[in-house]
């Protein structure tokens, strides 16, 4: 099977796997995950909008009549956390949800915080060229979107360390078949992240601030309001959802652009690229590889029909390397002006911090391209094992 996602080498380089898989046809059986594999862009951009196909089945069945095992009562606090959130709803709890967080958090919050951003990073750059290099993940990558939404939600600054290690153990249920431990480590950053924004939440009940928990509290629609519950589920998934696809985006991204120097001798001679750059490198190692959704009602993909109960594995990475939909897909190429990538998702689940990550992915490396415009690569990196949500272990560089 080409598809192994434990592989060390597959996660390394899941590009050639990807190609025959395409090949194969366009929804494909995996055994070792239970799964369809869905590897075509057309078909994984039309099935992140068809309803048929589900983040969860909850508001519909119950595990039993799924036929799925519930999760064990042990890991409950996780699937409180996570079954809260904007991420793993469906209408009519997504849809009333999100309307009343964007109403507080809303393009012009999103674009008051760029002198922020823009700040931060400079600094963060300035202290790795001081040092003459360092690990750019550690450093770089993940301080600046970690602070970003810590000022967001008005993390104090001596509890803002908590913050990324609660965040990678709960992101860690979000790989395939994550073992015990990794499920305990969730369950533990759960209960004790869910505990610090409870607490934080009534802080600003007695005394609201500018921050977003604040504007969170205040947000209502037509007398409806956001619940405690939800509030904190919403914070966490900021959290995740905004820093770990960020943070992988920056430091896959260097790691792509040091593999393909006359890109970055381009990019570094020509500075108004950045934007489609930062499209390019999204889409050209994507950081989140695959999408997984329920199957609610029976689909047809192809000659292929995928029968209700099912789970879908919706291939992003495959998707942004299909010939069909880019030209020369193999090719990174950072001026590509016809790049509909799907990094943010598509459809009712479309990230709702995709505004913020552009900012900060703009920030990050527009500081690196004007600071450290000798910035090179120290040695090859490795890479995490994690698939789903892939990344560096460390990205080490000098000026």
């Amino acid at each position: 099977m080409e598809f192994d996602p434990w592989s060390p080498g597959f996660v390394a380089d899941p590009y050639p796997a990807y190609r025959r898989l395409r090949e194969r046809g366009r929804a494909i059986w995996c055994e070792p995950t239970n799964q369809w594999l869905i590897p075509h862009y057309d078909d994984v951009s039309a099935g992140l909008r068809d309803r048929r196909l589900g983040r969860t089945y909850l508001h519909r069945f119950t595990h039993e009549e799924f036929g799925r095992t519930p999760p064990p009562a042990e890991h409950e606090p996780f699937h409180v956390l996570n079954g809260n959130g904007l991420l793993d709803l469906e209408a009519p709890d997504h849809t009333r949800i999100r309307r009343l967080v964007s109403k507080a958090f809303t393009p012009r919050t999103v674009q008051s915080l760029v002198p922020t951003v823009q700040k931060l990073a400079a600094e963060l750059v300035d202290d790795l060229c001081a040092e003459g290099g360092g690990d750019l993940l550690a450093r770089v990558a993940e301080p600046l979107p970690v602070a970003v939404i810590a000022e967001m939600l008005g993390v104090p600054p001596a509890d803002r360390g908590l913050l990324r290690p609660w965040s990678a153990a709960i992101c860690g249920m979000f790989e395939l078949n994550p073992d015990e431990e990794t499920a305990t480590a969730a369950v533990r950053a759960s209960r004790e992240f869910s505990g610090y924004l409870r607490e934080l939440i009534a802080e600003r009940r007695k005394d609201p601030g500018e921050d977003l928990i604040s504007a969170l509290i205040a947000a209502y629609d037509e007398g409806d309001r956001l619940s405690e519950q939800e509030m904190v589920s919403t914070c966490v998934l900021l959290l995740n959802a905004g820093h770990e696809a960020t943070v992988n985006t920056t430091a896959n991204g260097w790691w792509t652009l040091f593999r393909h120097p006359e890109q970055l001798e381009l990019l570094r001679a020509e500075p108004g690229l950045l934007p489609t750059a930062i499209e390019e490198l999204l889409r050209y190692d994507t950081p989140l590889q695959m999408f997984e959704r329920w199957v609610l009602d029976d689909v047809e993909i192809g000659s292929t029909t995928i029968p209700r109960g099912s789970e879908v594995a919706l291939l992003f990475g495959s998707a942004h390397r299909d010939p069909a939909r880019f030209a020369d897909p193999d090719h990174l190429d950072l001026a590509r002006a016809d790049n509909p990538h799907l990094a943010f998702g598509a459809g009712i689940h479309y990230c709702l911090g995709a505004p913020l990550a552009r900012i900060e992915l703009a920030a990050s490396f527009g500081a690196l391209l004007r600071s450290a415009p000798g910035l090179r690569l120290v040695r090859e990196p490795e890479w995490k094992p994690g698939y789903v949500i892939r990344g560096l272990r460390e990205l080490p560089v000098e000026i």
